[in-house]
Formats: C-alpha cells, structure tokens, sequence
C-alpha cells in the first residue's frame, strides 16, 4: 500500500484546518479578498493532497474534481450563484467519469433502488424548494448532475461510507443551499450547515478515494 509522504500529511493537515476554520470567517472583519482566497483555500488544498498522491488517471481525476470544486467555491463569490453552479457541474461530471471507471460489480437490490432514487428526489426537491420559480428549471438542471454524481458514487467499488456518505452530504448540502432562496431564507444556521455538510463531505470523498486508489495501487 502506497504511504502518504510527510508533505501530502502536512498539505491535508493544513486543507482540514483551512475547512474547518472557514467556519469561523465570518467572526472577522477581513477584506473580501481575503474571505474569498480563505473559502477556496480548504477544497483547493485537498485537491494538492490528491495530486500528490496520484499515480493513475484515476488519481489525477480526483484531483480535478477536487480543483473544480476549490474553483466554485471562489467563483460563487466572485461571479455568482450561476457561473460557481458551471464549476461544480464540471466536477461533478468528472466525478462521474471517475466513479463509472470503478463501479461496484455487483449490487444488492437495495443497493440499487437507493442510488434509482437518489436522482428523481434530488431533482424534484430541488426543484421545489426556490421562491423565485423563474430559477427552478436551472436549479433542476444542475441538481440532475449533482444527482447522477451521488448515484454513481453510491454504486462504485469506493467505500460508501466515505465515498457515498461524503456525495450525499455534497447534495445536502446543496439543497439547504436552494432552501436558503426559499422556505429557509431567514434560518441563520443555514449557511453553517451549508459549509460544514460540503466541506466534510468532500474531505470524506478525497480519502475514501484516495485511500481506495492507494491499496490498488501500490
């Protein structure tokens, strides 16, 4: 089994405690930038970890899934909810990509019906949940992919409870996002949630990948 090296530790010591800590920014009085550069600092970290620890294409995707998702942390903030929505998208596509390269070769009935309908409740809900309904359709569209991602991640041979736990808390995450435009618009836990629900999720994502990769590929 591969090892980390004491760089990769120091690097994902450093995305935890940037994660973490982000959870606390709104508790200072910093300059936009440095807000901005502070949210994307966790993601854009684990992404590093990932890099260093890449020895297959597999590798290297999620250490695009990673960067992808690092990039619509800072583009939500610096060019809105749409542009930010394109960034994660790619990523999840890649993740896609990933997780059908390494699917589960055989699923219990259970199994299957979970991820089956991961994809029409992420949907619908999302769909649901904004006041401005004008947003609905393009909220349905990107959550179809956030979905898929979720499902596929559900039904690879990556460890669920890491992989798949970590995809169904990126789309928890998510739909408290699209509740924040709708009936949980006034809640002030929200945004906590948000943060914290997306960040140890894609934590749990990179080291159950990571962690997958590194016993296959010594």
């Amino acid at each position: 089994m591969d090892r980390p090296s004491l760089a990769s530790k120091l690097i994902l010591a450093l995305a935890i405690l940037a994660g973490v800590s982000f959870l606390a920014a709104n508790r200072f009085a910093l300059p936009e930038t440095a807000t901005i550069a502070w949210k994307g600092a966790g993601v854009a970290l684990l992404a590093l970890y990932a890099a260093t620890r890449a020895k297959s294409l597999d590798g290297w995707l999620l250490t695009a899934v990673m960067a992808l998702g690092a990039t619509g942390d800072v583009l939500l903030e610096t060019h809105g909810l749409v542009t930010g929505a394109v960034a994660f998208l790619a990523g999840h596509l890649t993740a896609i990509a990933l997780y059908l390269r390494n699917r589960r070769p055989a699923l219990t009935r259970s199994q299957l019906l979970l991820a089956l309908l991961i994809v029409p409740a992420t949907v619908i809900t999302a769909w649901l949940l904004p006041a401005d309904r004008a947003g609905a359709p393009g909220i349905a569209l990107y959550s179809t992919g956030l979905a898929l991602m979720a499902a596929c991640a559900w039904i690879s041979r990556f460890p669920r409870m890491s992989v798949g736990l970590g995809a169904l808390m990126f789309v928890a995450s998510d739909l408290l996002i699209f509740a924040r435009a709708g009936p949980l618009e006034h809640n002030p836990w929200v945004g906590f949630a948000v943060w914290a629900l997306y960040f140890a999720g894609q934590l749990r994502i990179c080291l159950g990948v990571v962690g997958a990769l590194a016993r296959r590929d010594p």
